[in-house]
């Protein structure tokens, strides 16, 4: 079986009667005690025992247009966090488009050890500067937190001949060049990797279908609803609302099994189609950021992922648990990123 795994299994850990958050306070603690025996002249919100809080808003970016898994897992993450009272400061999301991320990624970057900014990621971070897309790749931020897995699912309109993912490949395969699928990451990027593997996995050359690619999943849903493609692929977390309309249907899902979200989506394994496909996301901030502040952070989307709020919409999303915190995340990051030239280069796109 081709398998494209973008994110490892969870770990579990041996049930010791202690939270993750409380683990992870206890660390925090562990972490900043060097802070409070050097100089304070950060000029920071620190308080007498070392620990650090906002002082101003959060702002959360999503590096992509309205309506996609960027999109989704940070107001999703923002609101939560402020229904949840898990923060005192208010957490605003805004939306910066282009380049299949570099856009958002170079706001980041210039707003370096500014505490009050985070940014929603996912494999895109280390696929688009592989391609040369971008001026900064995931070493120059400061990793927070690995959240969730989620999976790609491969959509129709509702009023398609196509019926099941074997009807697409039939169509690449007998329209070679007429076939358009819009994905919401650039060329080579995320979308991309994940159709083609797909179609290679069914018997269709990739390089037989056009990909046209667009500023987020919400954007490639909203052509193929206006027929400016004739399928799409996206992260199945942001199509919960086309498909529950009706408006569009899904094909396929790349899980290794059925996922809770859509139990009637058929996974490609299921259709004799040798290919899955998970994806990871996360949260980053700028560079240079203090171990205080980023205990912070770890500590608090830790409590955010075991409110019960956060796991029921988690499920509606198609979400899996898959936390790390930032030294996981940062070497997971790293790891990835030696992976993928291999990975890129077996489905032909490198």
């Amino acid at each position: 079986m081709r398998r494209i795994t973008l994110a490892s299994p969870m770990t579990s850990t041996p049930d010791t009667g202690m939270s993750r958050a409380r683990a992870l306070r206890l660390a925090a603690g562990a972490a900043v005690l060097p802070l409070l025996l050097s100089a304070c002249g950060s000029g920071d919100s620190a308080s007498a025992d070392g620990a650090w809080e906002p002082d101003r808003p959060i702002e959360i970016t999503a590096p992509a247009a309205t309506g996609g898994g960027w999109g989704t897992l940070a107001r999703t993450s923002a609101r939560l966090l402020e229904s949840e009272e898990l923060v005192d400061q208010s957490v605003q999301v805004v939306n910066k488009p282009g380049a299949g991320g570099a856009i958002g990624w170079a706001y980041i970057a210039g707003h370096e050890a500014d505490p009050h900014k985070l940014f929603v990621t996912s494999p895109p971070i280390l696929l688009v500067p592989m391609a040369g897309d971008s001026d900064h790749d995931h070493t120059d931020f400061t990793p927070i937190a690995r959240l969730a897995t989620d999976y790609m699912v491969y959509l129709v309109r509702a009023d398609s001949d196509m019926e099941t993912f074997d009807d697409l490949v039939a169509e690449v395969n007998e329209n070679p060049g007429d076939i358009s699928v819009g994905g919401g990451s650039g060329p080579g990027s995320m979308d991309h990797v994940a159709l083609a593997g797909a179609l290679s996995g069914g018997g269709a050359d990739p390089s037989d279908a056009g990909y046209i690619p667009f500023d987020g999943g919400g954007e490639a849903m909203t052509a193929l609803l206006g027929g400016h493609v004739d399928a799409a692929v996206t992260g199945a977390g942001e199509a919960g609302g086309m498909l529950a309309s009706g408006d569009l249907r899904a094909l396929a899902v790349s899980s290794s099994e059925t996922i809770e979200a859509y139990p009637e989506v058929p996974t490609l394994l299921e259709q004799d189609v040798d290919f899955t496909f998970d994806i990871w996301r996360g949260v980053m901030a700028p560079a240079g950021l203090e171990e205080a502040q980023v205990a912070y952070y770890e500590e608090l989307f830790a409590e955010l992922m075991e409110s019960q709020a956060w796991q029921e919409e988690s499920a509606s999303f198609g979400w899996t648990d898959a936390y790390q915190d930032s030294a996981d995340f940062g070497a997971f990051l790293d790891e990835k990123h030696d992976e993928f030239a291999e990975i890129l280069s077996e489905v032909g796109l490198q």
